[in-house]
């Protein structure tokens, strides 16, 4: 049995879905530790999170631990599901000197990660929490649609559409590129916000980044189709004055 002090709980960013992107030092965290943690959704199918890990560690290393991803209308029951796997993964620890936490992207941003190490820090006090940076949707966005992300002085804004439509029209109304994550349910609004802001044009949108389903098309196509929920938006700043206007 590991002295819980010693005890680590590593989280692991593993980028968008493309197994290459995942960094060299996010894979040797996935190797060298005891046990490597993938959240799975109550319904069982296989995450982006787990199909990744797969690559590179074997699957009797990998411990499936279900975490309500997507519930945000009944707060009793997402707050059960946390509960429970936030002991599970407590019991791991207790067993385990080290334990890795897969999460798509990266760890500090938007994550799963996040509340499972703030319910761990009050399961096994002295818990040594640590994460690896992970390639984020955005990056990978850019990198495959040819979108910049950021020049000179502009400022870079990321928003999640869960927080609603209004949130993301007040950012296309300011300065700098902005991002809108997990706005495939509402796609039909972020085309609207877009088109009200005069930011459409040069707009662009992902899914399924990296993986044989992937879709990257300009933002002008959105329609009323449903997307998935993960899909991911550019809206680039506005540029004038040529090359090095922004500096």
């Amino acid at each position: 049995m590991p002295d819980v002090m010693s005890s680590r709980l590593v989280g692991v960013g593993v980028g968008p879905g493309d197994p290459e992107l995942v960094t060299v030092k996010g894979v040797n965290a996935l190797r060298e530790a005891d046990v490597v943690v993938v959240p799975v959704m109550d319904s069982g199918e296989r995450g982006r999170a787990e199909a990744t890990v797969l690559h590179y560690v074997p699957e009797e290393k990998v411990v499936r631990v279900v975490f309500a991803l997507n519930e945000r209308s009944d707060r009793g029951r997402r707050e059960a599901a946390w509960d429970a796997a936030g002991d599970r993964v407590a019991e791991l620890l207790r067993r385990h000197a080290s334990v890795a936490f897969a999460t798509i992207g990266d760890p500090n941003v938007y994550s799963t990660f996040t509340y499972l190490a703030q319910t761990i820090a009050e399961l096994v006090p002295g818990t040594v929490v640590e994460t690896v940076p992970g390639i984020t949707a955005m990056q990978d966005l850019a990198a495959r649609s040819g979108a910049v992300l950021t020049e000179g002085t502009e400022p870079l804004t990321l928003v999640p559409v869960t927080a609603g439509a209004a949130v993301l029209k007040d950012a296309l109304a300011g300065p700098g590129t902005v991002v809108a994550y997990k706005f495939g349910r509402q796609a039909h609004e972020v085309a609207e916000a877009l088109r009200e802001t005069g930011r459409l044009a040069d707009a662009v949108w992902g899914s399924a980044l990296g993986l044989p389903e992937e879709s990257v098309r300009p933002a002008a196509e959105l329609d009323d189709t449903p997307l998935p929920y993960l899909s991911t938006l550019i809206a680039p700043a506005r540029r004038e004055g040529g090359r090095g206007g922004k500096l």
